[in-house]
C-alpha cells in the first residue's frame, strides 16, 4: 500500500464521515478535522501521505492552507474539494501546488479514482528518490591509507573534474561501486540524479527498456509509458555496473547513446537528448571478451576513455586493520553486541590471509565474527573462522600466519616459496585434515564453498591430487 495516513479537511459532518468511513474500509488510518487551525496543529505533529482538504473552511480558505503545506518536509499530496466549483478556483487551487480537484457532490468511484492516481504518483517519488539520492552511510565511504588507495583518491579527484567517460575495472567485491558514487560525488553533477543499473540482475529482454524506457503498447503489459533510467539521470550521472553483461543486440543502441547523447524509447519514433555522464564497471576481461567476439571493439573504446583500476585487498594489506574497525563498529551499533576488537592473533590472520572475495569477504567475516563474540570480548581467530585445532605432524614445522597452538602447520620449507604455492598447500593440506570434506574445509579456511571448488577444479586441472571426501 502506498499510502499510510490520510486527513481529511472538511466542515461538513457528513461528507468528513461518508470519506472517513471508505478510505478505513481500504485499510488506511485516517484523521479528520473541521479547520485550519486544527489541521495545521495535526500537520504540525504528525506525518500525512495525503490530504483531502475542503476550498472553503469556517476559518479561512484551503488554498492558503495548501500554499504553507507544499513547502514543508516530506509534504503530502493534496487534494482539494468544493462544492463551489468554478475555473478560477481550479485554477487556483492547481497553482498552489494540489494533486487534483474534486467537486462536491463526488461519488465512491471518482474518490477510488483519484486515490488510484495518487497512489502511482506517490510510489513513483518513492522510486526516485531511492535511485537518486546518495548513500550517506559508512558503507558508502572509501576507508584506507595505503599507497594504493591514495593513488586511487588522487584518480578520483581528476576525473571528477571532467565529464569523461570512467571505465571502472576490478575483482568483485573490491568496491568499484563506490568508487563511481565517488567519482559522482566529486563531480559538479554532485547534485542532479546518480541511477545504478546492475546489468546482471535484469533480465535480456527488459534491459532495453530498463535503459531507454518504452511507449504505451511498446510490448505485452506496456500499459503506459515509462521512462528509461538513462532520462531519470538527466544532468547527473549513471553507473552501468558490470556492463559486460549486456547481449550484443543492445550494446550498439548503447554505443549510440555514449556517442550522440540521444536514444529512442522502446516502440517509440521521437529522438529523445540526454545530457548525462556514464560510469561503467567490470570484474571481467573485456580485451578478451572483445577478441572473443562477445564484445563489441567500438563500444569498448568508447567506455575505455579513463580506464581507473580498484586494487584487490591482497595489494592493499595495510587497510585490513582500518576497515575492519570501521566493520565492527558499524556491526556492533547494528546488532547491538559491542566487543573488545580484534585479538593479536586475530588481527595476525587475517593479514595473512588471501581474501579472494576482497572486501565483501572482509565485511562479512567481520559480521559473523561480532555476532559470535561474546560482549566485551575480543574477536579470535576461530570467531573469523580461521583457524581451528589441527594435530601438528611429528616433523619440524612452521606455522602460517599466527604461531598459535590453533593454527595451521606445514612442513617448513627449504626456501622461500611464492605466495600461490603456500595458498596451495594451505588448501590441500586442510582438505586432507578434513577428510576431503569441502564444506568444513571452506568454513574453516574462511572462504566460500563455491570459491574453494573453483580453486579445487584450477589445482585438478594444473595436474595436482585433490583429495574425495
Amino acid at each position: 500500500m502506498a499510502f499510510e495516513k490520510i486527513l481529511v479537511l472538511d466542515d461538513e459532518a457528513i461528507v468528513a464521515r461518508s470519506m472517513h468511513a471508505l478510505l478505513q474500509r481500504r485499510g488506511y488510518t485516517v484523521v479528520t478535522t473541521g479547520t485550519i487551525a486544527d489541521a495545521e496543529r495535526l500537520l504540525a505533529r504528525e506525518t500525512f501521505d495525503l490530504v483531502f482538504m475542503d476550498v472553503r473552511l469556517p476559518d479561512g480558505d484551503g488554498t492558503q492552507l495548501l500554499e504553507k503545506v507544499r513547502f514543508q518536509p516530506a509534504a503530502p499530496i493534496v487534494v482539494m474539494i468544493t462544492g463551489h466549483a468554478s475555473l478560477e478556483s481550479a485554477l487556483n487551487c492547481m497553482r498552489a501546488g494540489a494533486f487534483d480537484y474534486m467537486i462536491k457532490p463526488y461519488t465512491n468511484a471518482q474518490i477510488e479514482i483519484v486515490l488510484g492516481k495518487a497512489e502511482h504518483y506517490h510510489q513513483a517519488i518513492r522510486v526516485a528518490r531511492y535511485y537518486t539520492q546518495p548513500e550517506a552511510n559508512e558503507s558508502s565511504t572509501l576507508l584506507g591509507n595505503s599507497a594504493a588507495m591514495l593513488a586511487l583518491r588522487g584518480i578520483i579527484s581528476r576525473v571528477a573534474r571532467t565529464d569523461a567517460t570512467a571505465f571502472i575495472q576490478g575483482e568483485s567485491g573490491t568496491g568499484k561501486e563506490l568508487v563511481a558514487a565517488a567519482i559522482h560525488q566529486a563531480s559538479s553533477r554532485a547534485g542532479a540524479p546518480f541511477i545504478k543499473v546492475n546489468c546482471a540482475a535484469i533480465s535480456p529482454t527488459l534491459i532495453e527498456s530498463e535503459f531507454f524506457g518504452h511507449e504505451k503498447g511498446a510490448f505485452t503489459g506496456a500499459t503506459s509509458r515509462r521512462e528509461g533510467r538513462f532520462e531519470l539521470a538527466e544532468g547527473g550521472s549513471i553507473l552501468l555496473d558490470e556492463i559486460s553483461e549486456i547481449p550484443p543486440v543492445l550494446q550498439a543502441k548503447l554505443l549510440r547513446v555514449l556517442q550522440e547523447r540521444e536514444f529512442q524509447r522502446v516502440g517509440g519514433t521521437t529522438t529523445l537528448k540526454v545530457n548525462v555522464r556514464v560510469l561503467a564497471t567490470t570484474n571481467r576481461d573485456l580485451k578478451a571478451a572483445v577478441a572473443r567476439g562477445d564484445f563489441r571493439e567500438d563500444l569498448y573504446y568508447r567506455l575505455n576513455v579513463v580506464p581507473i583500476a580498484v586494487p584487490p585487498l591482497r595489494e592493499r594489506q595495510g587497510d585490513i586493520s582500518i576497515l575492519s574497525e570501521a566493520f565492527i563498529a558499524r556491526f556492533s551499533r547494528q546488532h547491538g553486541n559491542r566487543t573488545a576488537g580484534l585479538s593479536p592473533e586475530a588481527l595476525a590472520a587475517m593479514l595473512t590471509h588471501h581474501w579472494p572475495g576482497n572486501i565483501r569477504e572482509l565485511q562479512n567475516t567481520i559480521e559473523r565474527a561480532v555476532i559470535l563474540t561474546e560482549t566485551g570480548a575480543p574477536i579470535t581467530p576461530q570467531a573469523l573462522g580461521f583457524a581451528e585445532p589441527v594435530p601438528a605432524p611429528a616433523a619440524e614445522c612452521h606455522t602460517l600466519g599466527t604461531p598459535t597452538p590453533e593454527a595451521i602447520r606445514l612442513p617448513a620449507p627449504a626456501a622461500p616459496v611464492p605466495l600461490a604455492v603456500v595458498e596451495r598447500e594451505h588448501i590441500l593440506a586442510m582438505l586432507r585434515h578434513c577428510d576431503g570434506n569441502r564444506t568444513v574445509s571452506a568454513r574453516l579456511l574462511g572462504i566460500s564453498l563455491r570459491s574453494l571448488r573453483d580453486r579445487l577444479r584450477l589445482l585438478r586441472a594444473e595436474g595436482f591430487y585433490v583429495p574425495e571426501a
